[in-house]
């Protein structure tokens, strides 16, 4: 499999989804959320996913998924704890560039809202700022490229990314 893809790390709230898309479009890629092929594999939503199986178990699945994603020519947003999983950012990087949207934690917390709702792996007694501190070095351990987007907006951390990609 060729290296071609460009895969999108970070936080759940910086925008991933929305980056990835526009992104695609930009470059005549496909566009591939994996965690909705999380949930049309699991037939769950992922909020549902960590209920049944627990915090370990959602990043069992996720890792699982992510490890055997199988795509050429696409942008891949990731859920934000596929860190996690060593199997999968292997493989990511195995077949592409792997993009780190890093976002300070002041404007993340301004960002999200319904934490829960949106299927994001806490630890019981975990808060936000718990889960940013833990997870930005794994962000920055796996990042080929880092796109800081502090006052820009999705079309100036588009450019901002593509950029950085032919640099």
């Amino acid at each position: 499999m060729k290296k071609d893809n460009i895969v999108l790390i970070g936080m759940p709230g910086v925008g991933k989804s929305t980056v990835g898309v526009i992104l695609a479009k930009v470059l005549g890629y496909q566009f591939v959320d994996a965690d909705l092929v999380i949930q049309e594999e699991e037939g769950k939503l992922l909020h549902e996913i960590i209920t049944e199986v627990g915090t370990d178990g959602f990043i069992e699945v996720e890792n699982r998924v992510n490890a055997s994603l199988a795509v050429e020519h696409a942008v891949v947003a990731t859920g934000g704890s596929v860190v996690y999983g060593q199997e999968a950012m292997e493989h990511l990087k195995s077949i592409g560039t792997v993009v780190y949207l890093e976002l300070p934690f002041e404007e993340l917390e301004k960002r999200l809202r319904d934490i829960k709702g949106r299927g994001v792996v806490l630890r019981d007694g975990q808060t936000l700022h718990d889960l940013y501190e833990e997870r930005v070095p794994l962000y920055e351990k796996y990042a080929d490229v880092t796109v800081c987007e502090f006052g820009l907006n999705v079309e100036q951390t588009i450019d901002s990314l593509v950029k950085k990609l032919q640099a």
